[in-house]
C-alpha cells in the first residue's frame, strides 16, 4: 500500500572533477535532495500524525523514522556544502554514509513501519494514499 509512494530513486553519484562534472554533481544532488526531502515532508505532514492518531504510538516506529529524517537532513546539507566548495572526497564520503543510511532506514520503513501502517490504516487507505499522491505531485 505505502510502498509505492516511498520509491525514490537516487542519482548516482560521480566524482566531480571537472567543471562540468561538478555542475552537473551539482544539479543531480539537488534534484535527489529535494525529491528525498519531499518524502519526508510527506511522511511527517500526513502518514506519521495519521498512524500516530489511529494507533495512539507516538515514542515508536515514527519517533524512529522522524530521528532518521534529521540525521540524513544534516548529511544532505553536508553534501550540498562540500558540492559547494568543490570537495569531491567529502562529498563522496558524505554520499556514501547518506547512501548506508538510506538503506537501514528503508528496511524498517518497509519491514516495521509500513506493514504497521497497512495493518492500521487499512479503513484509512484509500483516502491516505490520494493525499500522500497529492502531496507528492504538488511539491
Amino acid at each position: 500500500m505505502i510502498t509505492g509512494a516511498a520509491m525514490i530513486c537516487s542519482p548516482k553519484p560521480s566524482r566531480p572533477s571537472q567543471k562540468k562534472n561538478l555542475s552537473a554533481a551539482k544539479a543531480a544532488f539537488a534534484h535527489f535532495r529535494n525529491s528525498l526531502l519531499t518524502h519526508f515532508d510527506c511522511e511527517e505532514k500526513t502518514l506519521f500524525p495519521t498512524f500516530e492518531a489511529k494507533t495512539g504510538m507516538r515514542m515508536g516506529p515514527t519517533q524512529v523514522m522522524r530521528m532518521e529524517h534529521s540525521q540524513m537532513r544534516a548529511l544532505l546539507d553536508d553534501a550540498v556544502d562540500a558540492l559547494e566548495r568543490g570537495d569531491a572526497d567529502d562529498y563522496l564520503g558524505l554520499a556514501d554514509t547518506l547512501l548506508i543510511m538510506m538503506q537501514q532506514h528503508n528496511m524498517k520503513e518497509e519491514n516495521v513501519l509500513y506493514p504497521m501502517c497497512d495493518q492500521h490504516l487499512a479503513a484509512e487507505t484509500p483516502e491516505l494514499l490520494a493525499h500522500l499522491e497529492t502531496e507528492l505531485t504538488e511539491a
